[in-house]
């Protein structure tokens, strides 16, 4: 419903976890585990209460029982030298967000459009916090920035040092970017951090770091242009996800777009088949999905030429 609000009450056996600090991160992590999962239709009923009636409630109930959800994904980001408790604060900020913005008759279940959300929150959080220069300029920029990390796993780059030249071209072909982006985030992800843009410089030391800067970021239409690039992307799946069955939906959000899949093993005792059956019925979704995209794609590049 338009202009809803989501101001989650607060009772005392079913608040939210207070999370004040480190030392209180595993009380928080025991806590939200005694908050219960949600099945589809509970979450669908929960969800329409909130869109149609504003129901307080009902948004509260779909927020503690995505808590953990929130959790997993912030853990996920230890490596950038930042408090988890702040992660995973950001990380409900987030969530509250997806909820609010929740649209049910959709068919996703909530975890997988509140990820997204939940994503976001927390990276510009990072970004925010490391104050890297000209990093979040661009999507692509952002992609090496969260990516680098793994990829240097990958290839078994573990020092801190230069990357060797192989790896630099392989990270920076796949991700995008150019070499020297690579090489320079590599170096500064190494040391922490950027060095402060107040330091002194000059014989004299009359002047400042920044004030040698050059903004070598995008245009403003660039930056309008990438926003409305992962728009268009991420409608087209919902679109497409349309044309699966419920099952299909299921299976594939629970394999393949969740933070982390579960296995055969689990959906084949919810849904009384074979693990065989879900990954075929797996891979039947996927490809279904890629052919809907693949024509909705068509149908709008048919469109623009028309």
């Amino acid at each position: 419903m338009p202009g809803k609000s989501l101001v989650v009450k607060r009772k005392a056996p079913s608040s939210i976890p207070a999370l004040s600090s480190e030392d209180g991160l595993n009380r928080y992590l025991s806590e939200i585990r005694k908050f219960p999962l949600l099945k589809p239709e509970e979450e669908y009923m929960l969800a329409k209460r909130f869109e149609e009636h504003g129901d307080t409630e009902a948004a509260h109930k779909l927020v503690t029982s995505h808590l953990r959800l929130v959790a997993r994904i912030a853990m996920g980001y230890r490596g950038y030298g930042l408090p988890v408790s702040e992660l995973i604060a950001e990380g409900n900020i987030g969530l509250m967000q997806g909820v609010k913005k929740f649209e049910p008759d959709r068919g996703f279940r909530l975890a997988t459009y509140a990820m997204w959300w939940i994503k976001a929150s927390i990276q510009e959080f990072i970004l925010r916090s490391w104050s890297l220069v000209k990093l979040g300029t661009t999507a692509a920029q952002k992609k090496l920035f969260f990516n680098l990390r793994k990829m240097k796993s990958n290839l078994e780059a573990y020092e801190d040092g230069d990357l060797r030249p192989e790896d630099v071209k392989k990270i920076a072909k796949d991700l995008g970017v150019s070499e020297e982006d690579v090489i320079s985030m590599n170096r500064r992800m190494a040391n922490g951090g950027d060095t402060s843009l107040n330091i002194m410089i000059g014989e004299d030391g009359d002047n400042q770091w920044q004030d040698t800067l050059v903004d070598e970021g995008p245009l403003q239409d660039e930056i309008l242009g990438d926003a409305e690039e992962r728009i268009s992307r991420r409608a087209m799946l919902v679109e497409a996800m349309e044309g699966l069955t419920d099952r299909e939906k299921q299976i594939l959000t629970e394999r393949r777009l969740i933070e982390e899949p579960r296995t055969l093993e689990d959906l084949s005792v919810e849904f009384g088949v074979s693990r065989e059956r879900v990954r075929q019925i797996e891979v039947r979704a996927f490809e279904k999905l890629q052919k809907a995209m693949m024509k909705i794609a068509g149908d709008q590049q048919a469109l623009l030429a028309a």
